[in-house]
């Protein structure tokens, strides 16, 4: 099963060191690109954030990532 692409480009998100954040593998999520639960009853599941220090990171937005949970310009070659 294919995620859903919840947008063709990376979410900017301000993290803080010591917070865990989820982010949403379907691309469901109505609280993207955080998991809202949206996934239960697929075979999706949210993917753990840890981050070590406050700073912006770019959480993927097309699912395709191969470095999921962050961007890594996989959305520039989806059709």
């Amino acid at each position: 099963m294919e995620p859903h692409i919840a947008q063709k480009s990376p979410y900017v998100s301000n993290v803080e060191a010591g917070k865990d954040y989820y982010w949403c593998s379907c691309g469901q999520s109505k609280a993207q690109p955080f998991c809202d639960g949206s996934h239960k009853g697929s075979e999706f599941s949210p993917v753990k954030y840890h981050a070590e220090e406050t700073k912006t990171v770019y959480f993927c937005g097309c699912k395709h990532s191969a470095a999921k949970p962050l961007c890594d310009g996989a959305h520039r070659a989806l059709a």
